[in-house]
């Protein structure tokens, strides 16, 4: 079965941290640039970050430029997403995907919840 399975999310404090997987199963992520995006509640979804599939560069939105880091382990078939100085603002669902570009992506998880709050 062809998949992609979040996990890492929860409640956080602000100023916490949380580190967020992206699992897939049934493919290889090798051959894909795989993507972080969030929706919360009432807002449209926002592109968090992106790591290509080629040579690892990646995409911050501004919003988390400094904050967010992506990575990606080949061997495990397996994105990160480690997410520091968390903000109430960073509550969202976080989803990945097979691709940078939502309007493409060939595969979706079914998104994690991330709650900042004190």
């Amino acid at each position: 079965q062809v998949q992609l399975v979040e996990s890492g999310g929860g409640l956080v404090q602000p100023g916490g941290s949380l580190r967020l997987s992206c699992a897939a199963s049934g493919f290889t992520l090798d051959y894909y640039a795989i993507g972080w995006f969030r929706q919360a509640p009432g807002k449209e979804r926002e592109g968090v970050s992106c790591i290509s599939e080629s040579d690892g560069s990646t995409y911050y939105a501004d919003s988390v430029k400094g904050r967010f880091t992506i990575s990606r382990d080949n061997a495990k078939n397996t994105v990160y997403l480690q997410m520091n100085s968390l903000k109430p603002e960073d509550t969202a669902v976080y989803s990945c995907a097979a691709d940078c570009d939502p309007a493409v992506a060939e595969y979706w998880g079914q998104g994690t919840q991330v709650t900042v709050s004190s």
